[in-house]
């Protein structure tokens, strides 16, 4: 083998390497029967929370056959999310929640401003004209966050090994988003179970 194919592979198995010793939360999350959740975000802080990064990354939620997809956002503090409709009639889409209130009126297309959410919390998003759309947006100060897929499974990449607080939180949930604390390994991924109750399905009004 030459010096340059040499230096090729072991550059690549130097990455390799270092991206198998990153540290790492892979998260399972159950409700109180013991079923996989989906949509469940998860997010990771330091202890002390102090110089998080703020790489703000933006989002996009569309609107496609009446819906909002995806159903759940997540996205730190400070972010912008555009709101494209490729759906064949105009939405009015809103949200009346604390952590960002806003207002945009009929439009179709990708006419609509992207909104910049600078402040924490759950925003849970509605459209005007059709009663059944609604999302909702997780805003979080720290930039360690995933969501859980159709197994409940959620994996956070961090820059180091420590103590991190793990906060869990389902649009669906009974009461406060779940916290507890994790002493993250220096190489691949610690483990981290979660169960969450959920709310009692809604009574149906039409029922005797």
């Amino acid at each position: 083998m030459n010096t340059f194919f040499r230096s090729i592979t072991l550059a690549a198995l130097s990455l390799a390497s270092a991206a198998a010793g990153a540290a790492a939360i892979a998260v399972q999350v159950h409700d109180s029967g013991g079923k996989p959740l989906a949509d469940v975000v998860v997010t990771a802080a330091p202890d002390g929370n102090a110089g998080l990064p703020q790489p703000l990354k933006p989002a996009e939620i569309e609107q496609r056959g009446l819906k909002f997809i995806p159903l759940v956002t997540v996205i730190q503090t400070g972010s912008q999310v555009s709101f494209p409709n490729f759906d064949k009639v105009k939405h009015h889409i809103y949200s009346f929640s604390p952590a960002k209130k806003f207002d945009q009126k009929l439009y179709s297309g990708v006419a609509a401003a992207p909104q910049v959410f600078d402040k924490a919390g759950t925003v849970v998003l509605g459209c005007n004209i059709h009663d059944g759309m609604v999302a909702y947006i997780k805003v979080v100060d720290t930039p360690f966050f995933a969501k859980t897929d159709a197994a409940g499974v959620a994996r956070i990449e961090l820059p180091a090994a420590g103590k991190y607080m793990l906060s869990s939180w389902h649009f669906n949930m009974a009461g406060a988003a779940a916290e507890q604390s994790v002493a993250v390994k220096g190489e691949g991924a610690t483990a981290a179970s979660v169960k969450l109750v959920m709310k009692a399905p809604a009574a149906d009004a039409g029922a005797p």
